[in-house]
């Protein structure tokens, strides 16, 4: 099906692009560079869309929270987020209602950093030139930009030629597609941790504490490089 967009449309788009670009060249000032990805870089965004920015390895926290206070952010609350106990710890700075830096506070497997080039994913100089870039999204729906909108075609039984347009294994096709179908059958599940930090408390200190506390995450940092 395709699928041509309003004016409005464009202009949300543009929108929402120019909050992320404000956000990643503060990064990119302090050294650091982030993609953003899913809907707002395939475009096909909505006024729902989150704006959600990720530098895509561990890197020390204070670095990123000092490179977007020089530019003017402050974060409204920030968490540490843990979806399975095998998963990646994340830690997300919320700068407003739709605009969050993640992070990750250990290492990335191959699959959890496909995650973002399945959905879609760009960085500061594609946005800037007003790339759009093919990606999956939540419904299970290969979305192909066009100048006047995008594509979209369904993924279930395609997964093998999904992962060969979109330069990713066959494996995070298949894994989002049973995460994602699931979910449609039995509802969203929660997370295995979801922690919000106090005004002073660190990352890597909370991460520590963890570490001591929680037997799964001590077996994840076991395994993976992390901040700590």
């Amino acid at each position: 099906m395709e699928v041509t967009y309003s004016e409005q449309r464009w202009s949300l788009l543009k929108e929402k692009r120019n909050r992320a670009l404000e956000v990643m060249e503060a990064l990119r000032r302090g050294g650091m560079e982030a993609i953003v990805h899913g809907s707002l870089a395939r475009g096909d965004v909505t006024s729902k869309s989150d704006i959600d920015v990720v530098i895509p390895l561990p890197i020390p926290s204070f670095k990123v929270e000092m490179a977007l206070e020089v530019a003017g952010f402050q974060a409204m609350y920030r968490e540490m987020v843990m979806a399975t106990p095998s998963h990646v710890v994340k830690a997300h700075l919320h700068l407003d209602e739709e605009t969050t830096v993640t992070f990750p506070l250990v290492e990335m497997t191959k699959l959890e950093r496909e995650f973002y080039k399945f959905g879609g994913e760009l960085g500061l100089d594609d946005i800037k030139k007003g790339v759009r870039v093919a990606g999956v999204d939540k419904r299970l729906m290969f979305i192909q930009p066009t100048p006047k909108g995008h594509i979209e075609e369904p993924v279930k039984g395609r997964e093998v030629e999904v992962a060969e347009r979109l330069g990713v294994s066959v494996d995070i096709v298949l894994e989002r597609v049973y995460v994602l179908t699931r979910r449609d059958e039995i509802g969203r599940t929660g997370v295995y941790l979801k922690r919000a930090l106090a005004p002073g408390e660190s990352f890597e200190e909370v991460l520590r504490k963890l570490k001591d506390e929680d037997p799964a995450t001590r077996r994840l940092l076991s395994t993976r490089k992390s901040l700590i």
